[in-house]
């Protein structure tokens, strides 16, 4: 849609590239069209840079000469033959049915390393790691986070400053630069200031439409279990979520609102249609967990969007709900920076967010304002309620607030999406 040269997303670059020269097949995973192609491309260029011999190879392009294994293999031995050590970079494999045992035999019979793109889980779930036995090492991308959106933007805020310059000269507000962000939400290709309503409608229509079809109905299809096969159903059920982000959600329950709405379903359907659009990264399950056993709870999670731009296109680009929207954003910042998440449970309390990573946990709350004195309370009481030491914060979209209540940290959104915040 909008062409731009290529920027660099330094998170996902130097998780990629410590793990160079390993003998672990790199696999970039995320939902279609959020960068993965051009960080394989960044590689590439670094790579080729340097000297070193590079081979690659587009699965979902007409041009492509490989329809087979036995294709996908041949159109890299015949370079690797005589090209000493060289890189091996291939764009979605799961189009060519058998492509593991392809990928497998050129890491054991070649000195190369290998770089590999996927926009479903299925990918690793079954496939990858049935061949690789753990030899492979997952790079999961989103969209773009807020502070890699104004970097597209063409806008960089300085440490603690809530303004910045555009590329005009104008001021540009923090608080609208985000606002847009929640509407608009990361994709790459709209990541910019002039792009319209009518333009990302657009461009989110057909991103929808190519993962529906190639990343869920036909990739059921190629499975040989079909369970995903009504397009209707699909849209319907990822409007419905779209709409409850961040709600309890049930199989029993979603069947019962669809069919009310002229939808007609089972739960059983609705289970196997979910699991789909997140095995197609259009949707993140944030199960809960209890804060008093230290377990997780196979009931009622929550699904949160992979990007607030889908929301907007899906629900009708209605300019409501930021409450809900800056949850979820709040969620997907959290996923940008390493952290698993889960929807805490504390007896007949819930916390927003319980984080964990690299054996460290944050008791989450997120609001969008705290001036009523009963919204303070009701987003402070559940994390007075917790009594371990891992640190506890709420996270506010607007106003100004102290920075710390009985222990608990506030932070504002400047402070939380960009990158000079602390955590």
């Amino acid at each position: 849609m909008l062409e731009r040269s290529l920027i660099e997303r330094r998170r996902y670059l130097d998780r990629l590239l410590a793990f160079r020269d390993t003998d672990l097949v790199k696999v970039i995973t995320g939902v279609r069209r959020c960068g993965k192609s051009s960080l394989l491309a960044l590689v590439r260029k670094q790579f080729e840079r340097e000297g070193a011999p590079c081979l690659f190879l587009n699965l979902e392009s007409k041009k492509s000469p490989v329809k087979t294994e036995d294709d996908l293999y041949a159109f890299f031995s015949r370079s690797l033959e005589s090209a000493g050590r060289s890189y091996v970079f291939i764009d979605e494999p799961q189009r060519i049915e058998g492509w593991q045992n392809a990928v497998n035999a050129l890491r054991v019979d070649y000195d190369c390393d290998i770089y590999l793109t996927g926009s479903n889980a299925y990918l690793l779930s079954s496939e990858l790691s049935t061949y690789l036995s753990g030899r492979h090492v997952e790079i999961q991308m989103l969209p773009l986070s807020f502070a890699e959106y104004a970097l597209f933007c063409g806008i960089q805020f300085s440490p603690g400053s809530a303004v910045a310059l555009g590329a005009d000269g104008h001021p540009v507000l923090f608080d609208d630069l985000f606002r847009r962000y929640l509407f608009f939400g990361g994709m790459p290709a709209t990541a910019a200031l002039d792009v319209t309503q009518g333009a990302h409608a657009a461009y989110m229509s057909s991103m929808y439409d190519a993962v529906a079809v190639r990343d869920v109905i036909n990739r059921e299809r190629e499975r040989g279990k079909s369970r995903v096969t009504d397009p209707r159903l699909l849209r319907s059920l990822a409007t419905f979520l779209a709409d409850n982000i961040g709600n309890e959600c049930s199989s029993n329950g979603i069947a019962a609102a669809l069919s009310s709405g002229g939808v007609k379903t089972t739960n059983k359907t609705v289970d196997s249609y979910l699991s789909a659009l997140n095995e197609a990264y259009l949707f993140y399950r944030a199960v809960r967990y209890d804060l008093h056993g230290k377990a997780l709870l196979k009931t009622n999670p929550k699904e949160y969007i992979v990007d607030l731009g889908l929301r907007s296109y899906l629900g009708g680009y209605r300019a409501s709900d930021l409450g809900r929207l800056f949850e979820n954003a709040v969620y997907l910042q959290f996923l940008y920076e390493g952290w698993t998440v889960h929807v805490g449970k504390l007896y007949s309390r819930e916390v927003d967010f319980v984080a964990v990573r690299d054996g460290e946990r944050r008791h989450v709350q997120v609001t969008d304002n705290m001036m009523d004195e009963r919204t303070r309370e009701r987003e402070l009481a559940p994390l007075r309620s917790i009594r371990d030491a891992f640190p506890k914060m709420v996270v506010v979209r607007e106003g100004t607030y102290g920075t710390d209540v009985d222990g608990i940290r506030i932070v504002g959104a400047r402070e939380f999406f960009l990158p000079d915040a602390a955590r």
